[in-house]
Formats: structure tokens, sequence, C-alpha cells
């Protein structure tokens, strides 16, 4: 699914669904999450257009010679709850991470008509490879926790909140 289809479909949606994104995505971790929304509080200019963007919560590796990018695997989603639901006021759309999120997370994605998607911890190598092109979008300084722009081709991901929040870490056949 491409990411205006995810758009156009959201509340198609199910926890637990599998999918394969493809589109332009936005990686950002604890540092970058924070000065994110530092500017957003003071009302400067974003480093990219919040509205109906996706988040990966995900500092990459540097590239090997030859490749686009390096080993890029899900940072666990609750260190940037905090922040958000903000985020979500502001526009975004797409969540992508690993691991549960808070009540007023899961509240925020029902309100914003978003949705969080898990994908599989461990398997950076093997995301990276569904990366085809990668970018530095902003804070060069914080190195690995820079914001890269991904393009993605097939990347696999599972409802893991949908926007009627439903949320497939409050199931008890996947907490057994």
């Amino acid at each position: 699914m491409t990411i205006s289809e995810i758009l156009s479909n959201i509340e198609n949606l199910k926890a637990g669904q599998k999918i394969c994104l493809s589109g332009t995505i936005y990686t950002a971790r604890d540092a970058a999450h924070k000065r994110i929304v530092d500017a957003l509080n003071k009302g400067v200019k974003r480093p990219f257009d919040l509205k109906n963007s996706a988040l990966y919560y995900c500092g990459p590796s540097p590239a090997k010679p030859g490749k686009i990018i390096g080993s890029c695997g899900p940072t666990t989603s609750a260190r940037m709850d905090v922040f958000t639901p903000q985020l979500l006021e502001a526009g975004v759309k797409i969540l992508i991470g690993k691991g549960a999120r808070s009540k007023e997370v899961c509240g925020s994605i029902v309100k914003n008509k978003a949705v969080y998607f898990a994908a599989t911890g461990g398997a950076a190598a093997l995301l990276s490879k569904t990366v085809v092109k990668a970018e530095i979008a902003a804070f060069e300084d914080l190195g690995a926790e820079a914001v890269y722009k991904l393009e993605i081709k097939d990347m696999p991901l599972i409802v893991a909140v949908d926007c009627f929040g439903n949320d497939i870490f409050m199931r008890a056949d996947v907490n057994t």
C-alpha cells in the first residue's frame, strides 16, 4: 500500500492486519522529536511538512559503500509517547515503530484518525532492503538520530493500533 492509499483508506485498516508500505517516510527518534516539538511550540518552521506525514522511529546506521542505507530497524516507540499527541495534532498520520503505546497516545491516534504500525524488531538489515532512497532531511548534527527522508518499497508492517483504538498489544492472545 502506498502512503496515499493508507490515508484514503485509514478507516479500513484493522489491528493485526499485515501490509507492505511504499512511499516517503521520515525517521525520527527522541532528540529529533524534541526538536520538532520545540519548533511547533515556538511557531517556527518545521524540518518537513507534518501534515499527512509518516514517522518511523528509527536511527539508521551508516551505509556501507555501495549501499543506500545501513541497518534501519525500529526503536521502542514508547520513548516518543511524550511527544506523539502533539505531533498527531500537527498532522502526522502514520507512526511506525515497535512495542506498545500509552493510553494517551492510543487516544490521540483515535482523535486524529491516525494509525500506528509495528515493524519487526531485530530485522534491521532486512528492513533496510526496503529503502530505495535515503537523504538527511534535518538535524544532521544528531548523527544517527538525524531526521532522514526515506523512500521505501514494500516495507512489511502490522497495524498495531488502528484509528478506532483497537490495539494488538491489548489482546490476550498476543500477550501469552
